[in-house]
């Protein structure tokens, strides 16, 4: 990392209060620079697609045929998931460090691959078994990194201030195409920005005003650690191979937002701890191998 921004106490009482954040320049330049040189591992430049849209015809699919998850074949993307200054966010959002990471997306939209155009809905119903407390206790944190610019012609997402939609119901999740759109505000911002959002917050995606734009972002969301109802991906379900990289290259708290076990849990054993060394190469396991319980994942 090349330096860093905290996300400051009034980004995140905003989020408390109106239910939605923004905050530019969230990503530094060196970060923002080598993660976009990374999206080409795995999608089209927008030079690519638009020159031949049916040679990517995988994109019309529907609107996340865009998506891939995590882990990715680049650091410079893998280590925005697990950034420091995000972290802290969580932290200081949620009250508390025993955080659970339970969802990473790679999004990438085309314009005119398919409509990108939603009806407004709350992300809870994806991300909980349950419904959200009026009291906000047990909040999921959810965000998005932008990667390119989101214009008024990039479909920004949409969102509904929690003052002016906590009287809709939660169920059902989705409501009326068109309704509330007065009350709508535009996530229009740089490159490198941050948009911190509430799962109990209305919102939608739009598709794109203009031909030839694209966009790119990574969406990360976490809760408090223990919340069994909540969630969205089993991490160890796909790519191997990428977990082997990616593991090596994590501190120890990064380890943890992924439920690793900790340093002084009765899973390590000297079995466990030889053959999970050869399932990472080059992870160091030094702090496994300590009997200290007092880890606070920090």
């Amino acid at each position: 990392m090349c330096g860093t921004v905290r996300v400051p106490d009034a980004t995140l009482e905003e989020v408390h209060q109106r239910g939605f954040s923004l905050m530019p320049g969230f990503l530094d330049p060196e970060e923002l620079k080598a993660a976009q040189e990374a999206l080409w591992l795995h999608f089209p430049t927008p030079e690519d697609y638009f020159a031949d849209p049916e040679r990517h015809s995988r994109y019309a699919g529907s609107q996340f045929a865009g998506v891939e998850e995590f882990p990715y074949k680049s650091w410079d993307l893998n280590r925005l998931a697990v950034h420091p200054d995000l972290v802290d966010a969580a932290e200081r959002y949620l009250g508390t460090v025993q955080l659970h990471l339970y969802k990473i997306e790679l999004w990438a939209k085309y314009a005119g691959a398919t409509n990108y155009d939603q009806p407004l809905h709350r992300d809870f119903g994806s991300h909980s078994l349950v419904v959200p407390r009026l009291d906000h206790h047990y909040q999921q944190m959810t965000t998005f990194i932008y990667l390119s610019e989101v214009t008024a012609d990039d479909g920004p997402t949409r969102i509904v201030p929690y003052e002016l939609g906590a009287h809709v119901p939660f169920t059902p999740l989705y409501i009326e195409r068109g309704a509330m759109a007065d009350a709508e505000v535009p996530m229009i911002g740089p490159a490198g920005s941050l948009l911190i959002y509430r799962s109990d917050i209305l919102h939608r995606g739009a598709n794109f005003a203009s031909a030839g734009r694209s966009r790119y972002s990574i969406l990360v969301d976490f809760q408090a650690r223990g919340t069994t109802w909540g969630g969205k991906m089993a991490w160890p379900k796909d790519s191997p191979h990428l977990w082997a990289t990616f593991i090596p290259q994590c501190t120890v708290r990064q380890r943890d937002l992924f439920g690793f076990p900790r340093p002084g849990h009765d899973y390590w054993n000297e079995q466990t701890l030889a053959d999970v060394a050869l399932r990472y190469p080059g992870i160091d396991m030094t702090p496994y191998r300590s009997a200290d319980p007092s880890f606070d994942a920090r």
